[in-house]
Formats: structure tokens, sequence, C-alpha cells
């Protein structure tokens, strides 16, 4: 029976060196990221759905960051990504692009979940949750006090 690799939570596995490796944009990777070129993610992001044009150091970089952040060391992730030849830009364009979209958008599962617990609170009671508000207007059957009477 063959195993096969799950993605991590906001992340993605690739194929790289020959091995099924995850990889994962965290903050800090993203910052690191934006630091180094510049280049603010959601604007990276643009270009690779087709609003812009992206640079290979760009995809590349943000592979080699989900290695680190899939528990790879500097080192190893950048020669990974280093070994790549040009013709394999589009597959890290690629892997990049889905990268990206593990990290910002959330798969169904996530989002259900994250539906579930919009509004939650230790009690589960609505009634307990909704402030009882008095209006200032006046009702239909009281009759409008002259300022200062009670």
């Amino acid at each position: 029976m063959p195993i096969t690799a799950e993605a991590p939570a906001g992340g993605t596995i690739q194929q790289l060196g020959g091995e099924s490796r995850p990889l994962i944009l965290r903050n800090g990777e993203i910052e690191r990221f934006e630091r180094q070129h510049d280049l603010g993610i959601f604007t990276m992001l643009d270009q690779l759905i087709g609003k812009g044009d992206p640079q290979a150091r760009h995809c590349r970089d943000l592979v080699a960051l989900g290695l680190v952040g899939g528990g790879l060391n500097d080192k190893s992730a950048d020669k990974l990504v280093d070994d790549m030849p040009p013709n394999e830009n589009h597959l890290i364009r690629a892997m990049a692009q889905d990268l990206l979209f593990a990290a910002f958008v959330p798969s169904e599962d996530r989002k259900k979940k994250a539906d579930d617990l919009v509004g939650s609170s230790v009690s589960t009671d609505p009634k307990a949750t909704t402030a009882k508000r008095k209006s200032k207007a006046q009702s239909a059957r009281g009759k409008a006090k002259p300022n200062g009477a009670r």
C-alpha cells in the first residue's frame, strides 16, 4: 500500500529532489521574503494570478522559504531550489502559486471550521449574548414629557 503524504495546514506537498516535501509559509518566511525583495506578498500573489509579471528569482525564493517553513534548514532549502535547472522555472512558478494559495485561501475543511467558530462563545444560549437595548424613541402608547419632567 503506498503511503501518501498529507499537506500541512496552510501548506503544500511538492516533489523536490526526488522526494515529497512539505512547504509552508508562516509569517516569519513571508516577512523575510518581503524584506529581501522589497515586494509585498499580496503583490506577489497578484503577479502569480496574472496581474503582473513575477520574476523567477521571486518564485524560487518563495519555494525555498516554503521548504524552510516545512522544516528544512536554509542551506538545504537553497541548494534544493538552486539545483533545479532554468527549464523547471515554470514548475517552480506553479509551486509558488500553490504555496501562496494554500497560505491565504482556506481549504473547504478549514473554511467550514472557521465558519462554525464565528460568533461562538462560552454560552451557547443566543439570548445570553443578546444585549437588551432601551429605545430613546417615544413609544406609540407613551406621551412625550416636557424637558425636566419625570
